[in-house]
């Protein structure tokens, strides 16, 4: 084998490991974690206080404007209460498979405050 070709075989090598470790980094969680696990919310949850910093962190980057990914706009309260009325936010934020944000599954005390915003009524503020 000649010097070239073990140098391109070697770069090849470094790129195909890097890209699988790059890929594996950001669809794999640590530990998902399990909501039913958790104690209960004992106060009341609302979009403003505790809602909107979970989506502005963790969404809002790529969910809003009029290129929102998957035509999805978190950007407002109703377009978070309909997203979540409509099973799409919580489905995606609850799905280890194929998680939102892409990064990884929420921890679960972040998804419990989602799911007791919902059973409180979605109250705003």
């Amino acid at each position: 084998m000649t010097t070239h070709h073990t140098y391109r075989k070697l770069i090849f090598l470094i790129f195909t490991g890097t890209v699988l470790l790059l890929y594996n980094c950001t669809t794999n969680t640590i530990d998902e974690g399990d909501i039913t696990d958790l104690p209960p919310i004992e106060e009341t949850v609302t979009y403003d206080d505790d809602v909107l910093p979970i989506i502005t962190n963790n969404c809002i980057f790529c969910h809003s404007g009029p290129n929102a990914n998957a035509g999805l706009d978190l950007s407002t309260y109703a377009n978070v209460r309909g997203a979540a009325e409509q099973g799409n936010l919580v489905n995606r934020i609850n799905n280890g498979s194929n998680p939102m944000p892409p990064t990884g599954i929420l921890p679960p005390e972040t998804r419990q405050i989602i799911d007791q915003w919902i059973v409180d009524g979605y109250l705003e503020n």
